[in-house]
């Protein structure tokens, strides 16, 4: 999407903030990952969007809301929040720092 550019555009929340505020109805999220990630795991309610299906699948992407992009580790999805970020389309977007990885770390739920 944005090659060469990490996280330049936006803010990063942590998953126990991001999951605080998702229980809450305050925050969308959509999850990154491809198909074979998230068999493996996968945070319930959170709609998949795989990064490489973004451009076809982007009028799936919830606008009502502030909206946080979920990976495996926070790289792509601080691609994919930069790309919505510079398009404007989707208001306030913001990464979701350590991605799934920091989510199993914390001992979180697949909600």
């Amino acid at each position: 999407l944005l090659p060469g550019r990490a996280h330049l555009l936006m803010p990063d929340y942590s998953v126990a903030e991001a999951s605080r505020l998702w229980r809450d109805g305050d925050l969308a999220i959509i999850d990154v990952r491809e198909e074979s990630e998230v068999e493996v795991t996968r945070v319930e309610g959170v709609p998949v969007i795989p990064m490489s299906e973004l451009l076809a699948s982007i009028d799936e992407i919830p606008s009502d809301r502030p909206l946080a992009v979920l990976c495996r580790s926070g790289a792509r999805s601080a691609q994919v929040g930069d790309y919505l970020t510079a398009n404007g389309e989707h208001g306030e977007v913001a990464n979701i720092g350590g991605g799934i990885i920091a989510r199993a770390g914390e001992g979180l739920p697949d909600e």
